[in-house]
């Protein structure tokens, strides 16, 4: 018997919400002598055999780790590796053009992975939405016990203190369904994340060329319009003025501009100036 197999066994078991699941009663050993299987004393349910890797062995009790946890964080650690490997392949690729081909071979076994594990992705999605009913169901015993006991509290059936202890434990229970369930919808969250819908399908020097092209499109598109207005069809044409009055007028307005830009900001109107000539 190994040294790991005498600590763990007789040790209490809970779940990692803390929920109590039984003690250790023994250990199946592979040929090497290392622990495979672990067999759990579960009260009613008899024995359950858990895989030694769902089990972390702490000082004074052996938590159990669910299957889905390990299976979901294990495919998130390799999808997100080959979907990072994809993505580096093909920007090499697409810098170097005659990598294409030696990258061609390499491309189709990253495809071939990444179906598998889609596959397993979707058998892992299948296991969450059922954990997450289950859920859903021990939810709604747990608030069904709780409001019974405060039926019967308030009917006089049950102490105060029975009341708070029942109101604890159901409080507990809740909060524990609350954390794993937060914890399914982050994984889900996660897995639905990692898409290859975020891989490159272009080269840089040709996403800069046709960002440089949709701009001056862009650009073309907004410069305005000048719209000349349309000549007017109903005019009648000015009636010609002889040339002598012509030239008469404009000399008598050039003499006005003159006499205005050399007017005195003190000088006084006309009508003043002859109202003292006549004083005078």
């Amino acid at each position: 018997m190994s040294s790991d197999e005498i600590e763990i066994v007789g040790k209490p078991v809970k779940d990692m919400y803390g929920t109590a699941m039984g003690k250790v009663v023994g250990t199946i050993t592979a040929i090497d002598g290392s622990i495979d299987t672990v067999g759990i004393d579960c009260g009613s349910d008899v024995l359950k055999q858990v895989p030694f890797e769902q089990l972390v062995v702490k000082e004074d009790v052996v938590i159990f780790i669910p299957k889905w946890r390990l299976d979901s964080h294990r495919l998130l650690r390799a999808k997100e590796l080959a979907l990072r490997r994809l993505k580096a392949l093909m920007n090499l690729s697409a810098e170097n053009e005659e990598m294409k081909e030696d990258a061609g071979l390499i491309h189709e076994k990253y495809k071939t992975q990444l179906q598998s594990l889609n596959e397993t992705e979707a058998k892992i999605k299948d296991t969450l939405d059922k954990r997450k009913a289950e859920l859903d169901e021990h939810l709604k015993s747990v608030k069904m016990f709780l409001f019974d006991a405060k039926v019967q509290f308030n009917s006089d059936e049950i102490a105060q203190s029975k009341f708070d202890s029942i109101k604890a434990q159901t409080a507990e229970i809740m909060e524990r369904i609350s954390h794993e369930k937060a914890e399914i919808l982050n994984i889900q969250q996660r897995i639905a994340d990692l898409s290859l819908d975020d891989l490159p399908t272009e080269s840089p020097k040709q996403q800069i060329e046709e960002s440089a092209q949709s701009y001056l499109e862009s650009a073309k598109d907004e410069e305005p319009v000048l719209e000349l207005p349309e000549v007017p069809q109903n005019i009648e044409a000015p009636t010609e003025v002889p040339r002598d009055v012509e030239t008469r007028d404009a000399v008598h307005n050039y003499a006005c501009i003159i006499a205005q830009q050399n007017k005195k900001p003190d000088d006084t109107e006309p009508g003043d100036w002859l109202t003292r000539m006549q004083a005078q």
